[in-house]
């Protein structure tokens, strides 16, 4: 029988009920170039080729030293989290794909650099391993939303082990905390050029990327999956820099009732709950909500 996470849906017309509870199941729905979504990518544009001083993002870092580089990503990602245009942007982006917008809360959406050739993998442009979202105290239903500012090569985009979804992997989630994290460790990740010594819940067994799924995407498509979905990011042996956004959604009613992907291996405690705002209030989830996350998740199956 076909494994369920084995199911990738492209340009679907199903629901946001309908792709939720899929991508609960570890499938994965892809979507050609939106509207809305390249609004996003526009802003990113700008914003870059600014501070940049009108040089191509891509290939920015082969002009300068890397301190300079780390210093202006330093100064740019805040700014661009943080744009009121951004979050305008990403509740047109909610409702061009059908999400309920009073029932879907989201985290800001950050810009991600990829360096070529190692020139800076620590730090502010950290390279992340393979991984699941929840062994960093994501919650079972968050949603990843993910898509590529320019265009990526299948050396130095994203790629995905769906044969992991369901299967138990060693790991250092167990003592990860959010809170302490985001007390602790954040606020060094400027400061961490050379060598990233912040401690982060890595696979601890060697993970078989024999079907391994690279994903290329145009600019202006994007792919949604589960924060169960283990993912990392491609070495980037090219010869430019990767530029790409991403963001994460949680369904109220969802995470009230505790609706989700199961629990393979996560082990950490704290939440990141407190991330996820209402695309026209940006209000927090309610109270209540977020408190049923303290303690994390109870392992569900191995």
């Amino acid at each position: 029988m076909q494994s369920t996470q084995n199911v990738i849906y492209f340009d679907s017309a199903h629901s946001d009920d309908v792709r939720r509870q899929n991508l609960y199941k570890g499938q994965l729905y892809v979507y050609s170039q939106r509207a809305s979504v390249m609004r996003l990518v526009t802003l990113a544009r700008q914003m870059l080729e600014d501070i940049f001083g009108g040089k191509d993002p891509q290939f920015a870092q082969f002009n300068m030293d890397v301190h300079t580089y780390e210093a202006l990503l330093t100064k740019l990602k805040p700014q661009f989290v943080n744009s009121a245009e951004g979050k305008q942007i990403m509740k047109d982006i909610l409702a061009d794909f059908g999400c309920d917008v009073d029932q879907t809360y989201f985290d800001l959406p950050r810009l991600r650099t990829s360096t070529a050739n190692e020139f800076l993998t620590t730090g502010i442009a950290y390279s992340f391993d393979a991984h699941r979202d929840t062994w960093f105290s994501g919650p079972l239903n968050q949603i990843n939303w993910w898509f590529p500012v320019y265009d990526v090569q299948p050396n130095n985009t994203m790629a995905f082990y769906p044969d992991y979804f369901s299967k138990h992997i060693e790991n250092g989630s167990k003592g990860y905390n959010s809170h302490e994290w985001n007390q602790e460790s954040k606020r060094l990740a400027a400061g961490e050029i050379i060598e990233d010594t912040r401690k982060r819940p890595l696979p601890k067994e060697h993970i078989d990327s024999a079907n391994e799924m690279i994903v290329i995407l145009g600019v202006g498509s994007i792919i949604l999956f589960s924060g169960t979905h283990l993912h990392a990011s491609i070495p980037n042996s090219s010869d430019r820099t990767r530029i790409s956004i991403d963001f994460r959604t949680v369904h109220a009613g969802d995470s009230r009732k505790h609706i989700g992907a199961p629990n393979i291996d996560s082990y950490c405690t704290g939440t990141i709950m407190r991330d996820f705002i209402h695309p026209s209030t940006y209000e927090l989830l309610p109270t209540d909500v977020i408190m049923g996350y303290e303690n994390g998740t109870p392992v569900l199956s191995k």
